[in-house]
């Protein structure tokens, strides 16, 4: 992308800011991991990631290790088709589920940063970590799963968009206009 995706603008907001206030509509306030200056200058909550360069995984243990809650939201900022509708559906199917995650599954493969962790999870994860583990579905492996399948979510996004994220400028162009309507961040 070549500058940082979590400060880019739609509809005049930072991404970070857009998801952090989808996040707080549905489970509170959150906290952003591998929080730099620039979030904070945002007013959002942020924390050093207990493990610098090894990736999602890392910011998902620390987003256990900071967390008191027993299930734990875990959504990327640069996920801009995300609804309040869909993450309700995803905290409700964990807290009915004795898994250790819940995980959308996509056409290629799990959407591990749009998932809900339990807090057990986190030493198995630590562990993954310790060893070298950096993939984030190889560090999932020890731990008891639960998926949704396309057909489950796709009743929350008919066109398919829901995991796709920002990694190219053409990809930023096109949420900004099939998102140009929006003020507040927050999809229904």
């Amino acid at each position: 992308m070549g500058r940082d995706k979590a400060l880019l603008e739609i509809g005049g907001v930072a991404l970070i800011v857009r998801t952090a206030r989808l996040v707080e509509s549905v489970v509170g306030a959150p906290v952003v991991i591998g929080g730099t200056e620039a979030s904070r200058a945002l007013g959002l909550r942020s924390i050093a990631d207990d493990f610098p360069g090894a990736g999602p995984l890392g910011g998902i243990a620390t987003a256990l290790r900071a967390s008191n809650a027993e299930w734990n939201l875990v959504v990327a900022c640069d996920l801009p088709y995300l609804t309040k509708e869909w993450l309700d559906f995803l905290v409700a199917r964990a807290l009915a589920s004795s898994a250790d995650a819940v995980l959308p599954m996509n056409t290629r493969g799990a959407e591990p940063l749009c998932a809900i962790y339990n807090k057990r999870a986190e030493s198995a994860i630590r562990s993954a970590l310790e060893r070298g583990t950096r993939k984030v579905t190889d560090g999932l492996a020890s731990l008891r799963v639960e998926t949704i399948e396309p057909a489950e979510w796709k009743a929350f996004d008919s066109e398919g968009l829901l995991f796709k994220n920002m990694n190219s400028p053409e990809d930023y162009e096109e949420a900004k206009l099939r998102l140009r309507d929006e003020s507040s961040g927050i999809r229904k």
